[in-house]
């Protein structure tokens, strides 16, 4: 199963037992598949809304006990869904959060960023843990908590990709307050305050997916493995971007081969 192209889903296959690896790669190729609408091909933003209100229609058959009409994507969803009782609340929140990346392209603060963070990436989190038959509420925030931050850490990997989309994820009035302009982001400029306002997003993001990272921990097995992989997959992108932040324009931070044995490593030991 493929899972470089979706960033918000933190899913290593091989992690996975293997009564779980068939609705994982269900809800996988839903949320790809989706994401591609909003982001992929020349599209018009009336064209893909319209493919993405297809999607909910689909869950609407679902939730009825109807036979969808896409087999490929939705009748292995469908099945998953039926066989462990998923609720359907993520998927919709996930629809909502690609619908709004074809219509909003600038978010005026961090609550907005946020919300949009509840929605794009919080779900997936939830729908392993429900997977795992993990209810628990505390467990619930820590999750969200890891899922938002990773989301914000993809914000800051792809400022210079988002940008050639139109998009900015960078709270508008903490740009304005430090002076700094999207034609830096344009010119790929990382002069100025440039490296103060990386490293309040930084900050940021390392302290979120801090409070998360008890999860990690509390529990066992494989889907601990997991998460504590993903988690230190998220502090070393953060550990590249604060060594130079102005590297998301001319070096995109990445996870190599020699970062994931240390990764794996430190997750089992």
């Amino acid at each position: 199963m493929p899972v470089d192209h979706y960033e918000n889903f933190p899913v290593a296959s091989w992690l996975l037992p293997r009564r779980l690896r068939r609705p994982v790669e269900a809800i996988y190729r839903f949320a790809r598949s989706a994401d591609d609408i909003a982001d992929e091909g020349n599209a018009p933003a009336a064209e893909r809304l319209a493919q993405l209100a297809a999607y909910h229609a689909e869950l609407d058959r679902i939730e009825r006990g109807d036979t969808p009409t896409d087999p490929i994507i939705f009748g292995p969803l469908a099945i998953a869904i039926r066989e462990f009782a998923i609720p359907l609340a993520p998927f919709r929140d996930l629809l909502s959060a690609f619908a709004q990346d074809v219509e909003k392209t600038r978010y005026a603060h961090f609550g907005e960023v946020m919300d949009y963070c509840r929605r794009s990436a919080n779900p997936v989190g939830r729908l392993m843990l429900h997977l795992y038959g993990d209810h628990d509420p505390r467990h619930l925030a820590f999750s969200d908590a890891i899922c938002s931050s990773l989301q914000l850490i993809n914000f800051l990997q792809d400022i210079a990709v988002d940008y050639r989309k139109d998009r900015v994820y960078l709270p508008q009035d903490e740009l304005a307050a430090l002076h700094v302009s999207e034609k830096q982001i344009a010119d790929g400029d990382a002069r100025g305050t440039w490296n103060m306002m990386m490293g309040r997003q930084i900050e940021r993001a390392r302290k979120l997916l801090q409070a998360g990272a008890p999860l990690g921990r509390q529990l066992k097995g494989r889907i601990g493995l997991e998460l504590r992989v993903t988690i230190l997959g998220g502090e070393t992108i953060l550990r590249k971007l604060h060594a130079d932040p102005g590297c998301v324009f001319h070096n995109r931070p990445v996870l190599t081969k020699k970062d994931w044995m240390i990764m794996l490593g430190r997750a089992l030991y």
